[in-house]
This record gives structure tokens, C-alpha cells and sequence, in this order.
């Protein structure tokens, strides 16, 4: 009677005992072949929001480690996207160790081409903290406790991810796929979906099956320009340096005040390196940066720097732009169209500013300062007594002196210029 009964429930509920499907209509292909760092973050988190649902997410993966920090931030994207999640390690002769082999464990499948390697996560940092006993033992605890918990979510073994932690152990392809740290090997693409296809996975605690549709395509999605720049920017040995050279800058300036210049750079450069080492928000640092590159271009107007307050300031403001605006997936959305006309409009007025300060001192060759008049053209304004007038040259008003008698509106060419005096010496144009 009993298995009557099964029988009928399971008649009545079909779907009971099976997973249900989860339909792909893209496979989004992500690329990451550098260090962990936040531009690996913000990378990766901007493209999660600008690939659609039905999607199956594949990240190839080629690094050599990271910031642990940032590796955490990545596996808290990857649970939050509620999509599958692969990595693929690729191509041959790449690498998913240290933070790679981290991120790794929080993938829904993980696949790796012949002759690549993962593991060797043991901790290391630039510091003392963790050569300390305490120190490492708390950060590998740590992270030995991730991975168990990724991995029971994910249905694999602990034990050699541990050991890719306390002994730094690596695997080849063959030995991870033996040790059933991997789901699979995978020459190209098409090895990869073929071996996907139909694989069960468990989504928010549901069993889901893969399901391709044939019509399936492939979509690479590729780092912006600011994500590329602060790439370079975010590698712990360049963000070292430029914190360093940014704090020497800032202590020239208040050791030898108003230049501005040094002062100028080295807050750019500090703002550049805190952006760097997650000190600052990427979205908080790069708009310090646009309010910097701002100040500098008007501080250009009141100090004379001959264009390089000008050039800090472009700098800035462009980082800055490239950093905060990412299209469409952006924390604020904006055309690289209206960015790029902006950018534009800045330099052709920087560029016109020098064109007119070169021109002018190319007029002005073998005098001491080519800011002054000398050799300009002008017209007298007023005839204030004997000898002395009040004339206009170069949207100026200065006192002048003539041999000869003027009439106001009369056209004058500057001579000679006394600058401790502010006049200058003038005579009739013919």
C-alpha cells in the first residue's frame, strides 16, 4: 500500500524529484590577467550589473595573486549576482594562484586548459605583520575557513584548497581534475560549453540544471580605459612608489612654499596611491581627483607655472573622469561622447592659452620677461600732463612717457618698460 501511495504522489508531482532548468542565453566572458587588485574589483562588479540574467558568466582567469581584501569583495559579487559563476583557467601556461585560487573556490565550475597550474595561497604579505606567528596563523585561519565554507557550497572537497593554503601546494590540470579540486579540461570554447552542458549546480540553495540555448552566443566584455589605467596604477610596487614620491612632494612644499607646483603633484599622487591601496573609495578618490584637477587649473590663472599647474590639473581631471564614469554600468552614468567633448573643450583652451603665451614670446625674444609689453601696440587713452599719458596695450592701462607730443586715440608702440616704476616709454606709430 505504501508504495501504491509513492506512486501516485510521484505521478501527481513529476518534477518533484528533479532540478529545474536555468535557461543561457549568453555566455559573458570576462578577462582577468593581472594581479588581484580594485581595479580587478571594479571590473568585474561593473560588468556583473551590465550582464543580463539569463547569462552564464565565465571568467578567465591568468593571475599570480593579490590583495586579500579585494578577493574578498569579488566572491561577495559573485554570491550576490545570483547567476552561475564559472572560472577558467586559461590559456596554456597560465596560473590561478594565491588569490586566484581563492576566487576559484567560489566558483559554481572551474575548468582549467592543459598545462596551467592552481594553488599556492598561502599568505604573504609587503609588511611585518604576518611574519609574526599570530599574525599569519589568524590570516590563514581565515581564510582556510573561506574555502571550506565555498567549497561545502559548492560541492568539492576542502582538503586541497586548505593545503593550497598552509603548504602553498599547486596542482597541475591533471592533478587538480584527479583530485576533483576541478570540474573539467578545456582546450577552447567549444570544449567548454560541451562539457557544461547539462550540469547541475545549486543556486540560492535550489538545484538548477544548465540549460544552453542553441542560439547561445559568446560576449566579451573588456576593461575600460580608467579600469585599464588604474590597473597599471593599483600594482602594490607602482602604488608604493608614487606614495612615496607624493609625500616627498608634499613635504618639498612646505618646506619651500609657494611654488604650489610640488605640493600640487603630491596630493595627486597620494590621491593616486590611497585610490590604489583601497585606503580611499574608487568612486570617492577619483572625485577628489576632478575637484583637484579643477583647483589646479585655477590656480594656473594667479600663480605663474609657464602651463604646468595646467598640464596637473588635465591630468587629473581626466583620471578622474575615467575612473568615476563608466558608461552605462557606471556609479554615475554619462556618454564617453559628452567625457571625451568635454575633455576636449579643456584641452583647446589649455592649447590656445599656450599657443598665445609662445606666440608672445617669440615677439618678445631677448627681452627678460616676455609677459611684459615691450614691442606691444597701443592707443593713448589720456594726456594726463607734460610728457606723461595714460595709454592701453594689450588690454592693459599703464602710465607712459613720449618725446614727442600725442593725441588722445593716436597709435603708440611700448619701447621700454621700467617695472619698479610701472611705466614704460612710448612713441608715435606712423
Amino acid at each position: 500500500t505504501l508504495l501504491y501511495f509513492v506512486v501516485f504522489v510521484l505521478g501527481l508531482f513529476p518534477g518533484i524529484s528533479r532540478s529545474s532548468p536555468y535557461k543561457i542565453n549568453e555566455i559573458s566572458l570576462l578577462t582577468v590577467n593581472s594581479a588581484i587588485t580594485p581595479a580587478t574589483f571594479d571590473y568585474i562588479a561593473q560588468n556583473f550589473k551590465a550582464i543580463p540574467p539569463s547569462s552564464l558568466i565565465v571568467v578567465k582567469l591568468n593571475t599570480p595573486g593579490g590583495l586579500v581584501t579585494t578577493t574578498k569583495d569579488i566572491i561577495t559579487q559573485v554570491s550576490r549576482s545570483n547567476r552561475p559563476f564559472v572560472v577558467w583557467i586559461t590559456p596554456e601556461g597560465a596560473s590561478a594562484a594565491s588569490a586566484g585560487a581563492i576566487i576559484a573556490s567560489a566558483a559554481h565550475f572551474i575548468y582549467m586548459s592543459p598545462a596551467t597550474s592552481i594553488g599556492a595561497a598561502t599568505p604573504v604579505g609587503l609588511g611585518s605583520d604576518l611574519k609574526e606567528s599570530d599574525g599569519r596563523s589568524k590570516a590563514m585561519n581565515d581564510l582556510r575557513a573561506l574555502v571550506r565554507s565555498m567549497s561545502a557550497a559548492r560541492g568539492r572537497p576542502a582538503a586541497p584548497f586548505e593545503e593550497m593554503i598552509t603548504t602553498a601546494r599547486s596542482y597541475t590540470s591533471e592533478e587538480a581534475l584527479k583530485a576533483k579540486i576541478i570540474d573539467g579540461v578545456a582546450n577552447n570554447r567549444d570544449e567548454l560549453l560541451g562539457a557544461l552542458a547539462g550540469k547541475s549546480f545549486k543556486l540560492e540553495g535550489v538545484e538548477r540544471t544548465l540549460e544552453l540555448n542553441p542560439n547561445a552566443v559568446f560576449v566579451d566584455y573588456e576593461a575600460s580605459v580608467g579600469q585599464r589605467i588604474l590597473e597599471v596604477l593599483a600594482n602594490p610596487s607602482t602604488a608604493y612608489i608614487l606614495f612615496l614620491i607624493g609625500l616627498a612632494l608634499v613635504y618639498i612644499e612646505f618646506q619651500a612654499p609657494g611654488g604650489y607646483l610640488a605640493g600640487s603633484l603630491g596630493v595627486l599622487l597620494v590621491i593616486l596611491a590611497g585610490i590604489a591601496f583601497q585606503v580611499l573609495p574608487l568612486d570617492w578618490g577619483s572625485f577628489g581627483l576632478i575637484i583637484l584637477g579643477i583647483g589646479l587649473l585655477i590656480m594656473e590663472v594667479f600663480v605663474t607655472s609657464y602651463g604646468l599647474l595646467s598640464i596637473a590639473g588635465i591630468a587629473a581631471f581626466v583620471m578622474g573622469s575615467l575612473f568615476l564614469f563608466h558608461g552605462e554600468t557606471g556609479f554615475i552614468s554619462i556618454r564617453y561622447s559628452v567625457l571625451v567633448s568635454t575633455l576636449a573643450g579643456v584641452f583647446t583652451a589649455v592649447g590656445i592659452i599656450v599657443w598665445i603665451l609662445y606666440r608672445e614670446r617669440k615677439r618678445s625674444a631677448g627681452t627678460k620677461d616676455f609677459f611684459l609689453p615691450t614691442g606691444s601696440a597701443g592707443k593713448v587713452l589720456t594726456h594726463v600732463h607734460g610728457k606723461t599719458y595714460q595709454i592701453r596695450v594689450r588690454g592693459e592701462i599703464w602710465k607712459a612717457s613720449s618725446e614727442e607730443p600725442l593725441l588722445v586715440g593716436d597709435s603708440v608702440e611700448v619701447i621700454a618698460v621700467n617695472p619698479q616704476e610701472l611705466s614704460i616709454t612710448i612713441r608715435k606709430l606712423t
